[in-house]
């Protein structure tokens, strides 16, 4: 792995990129759009392919990375572009698989960050034989509701007894409007008190079977199951639920949010379903 960005010649970039290479961690440092700027043969080996592959952007044909279930998980160069937008750290177990069989177990951390005003995600590779705590990730401290990587599995799941039981699954993202503002304005942790406030309201809106779940800073997922119509009513019962007015700390506060929702059978990919439903939030 060689240096990409430096200040200036330093003697101490041949240490850095030595020290690097030696290490059994796996490192990547990606572009906006998930195209590896720099890796070592750490990372290469724990994701079973060449140093070439990672470089290009190729991969052999046998070759996917799964969840725990055996679920096809999106590539990093989809996952980078969620990890941008939020600006929140993603971890996720992984399962490497050739000619469908399990290859390799590990973590990826997907960290954003900015080198010479350009976004850019480093990934952190780590195998799960090492120390490594297996709820790491999973839940989101603040909140306490599930993170992205139960999301995922969670809909994943959903989707897979959609198909099976000729029912629907409904994602809604709910988007907290103005959340940057009102941290200015009121400090961190009146900002803090605001979306587990939302959180709660989110979790009592559905039944207790629905997934409730922190997708991003300032935004709120929920995967619910029904058997027929539309996520309409879903949706506007997400809104309701928050946008009535709160106290916080002697300040009456009326939360304000945008939602979209997307239904599917469960023939759609997890990636598909989020990528439609982020569009609409978007529109």
């Amino acid at each position: 792995m060689s240096v990409v960005y430096a200040t200036g010649v330093s003697q101490f970039t041949g240490v850095w990129d030595e020290l690097i290479m030696s290490l059994t961690a796996g490192f990547m440092l990606t572009d906006e759009r998930g195209q590896v700027l720099a890796t070592n043969d750490a990372a290469a080996d724990l994701l079973r392919l060449d140093r070439t592959d990672l470089l290009t952007g190729s991969r052999p044909a046998d070759w996917a990375m799964r969840d725990s279930t055996g679920a096809r998980l999106p590539d990093w160069t989809d996952l980078t572009s969620q990890v941008l937008r939020t600006g929140t750290r993603m971890s996720t177990p992984v399962v490497i698989t050739r000619e469908g069989k399990p290859s390799g177990h590990l973590w990826m951390d997907y960290q954003p960050t900015r080198t010479c005003s350009q976004q850019r995600v480093l990934m952190f590779l780590q195998p799960v034989d090492s120390d490594v705590s297996h709820s790491r990730g999973m839940t989101d401290p603040l909140t306490g509701l599930p993170g992205r990587v139960l999301l995922l599995d969670r809909l994943d799941q959903a989707l897979a007894r959609a198909r099976c039981r000729t029912t629907l699954t409904t994602l809604v993202l709910v988007d907290v409007r103005r959340l940057e503002q009102f941290n200015v304005d009121h400090g961190f942790a009146q900002g803090d008190e605001l979306l587990t406030m939302i959180a709660g309201r989110l979790r009592q809106s559905v039944a207790d079977e629905h997934t409730v779940a922190r997708f991003g800073g300032d935004e709120f997922a929920l995967v619910v199951e029904h058997p027929s119509g539309t996520g309409d009513e879903i949706a506007e019962g997400a809104r309701s639920a928050v946008v009535r007015p709160m106290r916080l700390q002697r300040r009456q506060v009326r939360p304000s949010v945008q939602v979209s929702w997307v239904t599917s059978d469960g023939n759609a990919s997890v990636h598909s379903v989020i990528s439609r439903a982020e569009r609409q939030l978007k529109d």
